[in-house]
């Protein structure tokens, strides 16, 4: 929603991934969308609600949130491409763009 924080958006995936037993990564984030790929904000998936840059009307984020079944932990391999899990348990990741707009949030990355 215009108005909220950054922070409210963390905040709640860390609730979420955490009231289920997930680990919820935090070496790697979303992010704004606009000219490039990666912008600012940057767009934690933990955090204080409340806290962080304010969502404005015609801001587009990246939500990213990351849930690994063990720890929370990460490692990149030799190839400093591949991301797994520190404890070698499962991981998923999932992305949404965000459109804030007037009337609230719209997701723009919506298959139908």
């Amino acid at each position: 929603q215009p108005g909220a924080r950054v922070g409210d958006i963390g905040a709640a995936v860390q609730a979420y991934g955490e009231s289920r037993g997930y680990g919820v990564v935090r070496e790697f984030v979303g992010h704004g969308v606009g000219r490039f790929l990666h912008e600012d904000p940057q767009v934690p998936n933990y955090g204080q609600a409340g806290m962080g840059p304010l969502l404005r009307v015609g801001m587009c984020i990246a939500i990213e949130p990351m849930f690994n079944l063990g720890d929370r932990k990460t490692r990149i391999l030799d190839d400093q491409w591949t991301v797994i899990t520190a404890d070698g348990k499962l991981s998923a990741h999932f992305e949404h763009s965000i459109a804030i707009t007037e009337d609230g949030p719209e997701i723009l990355t919506v298959h139908g």
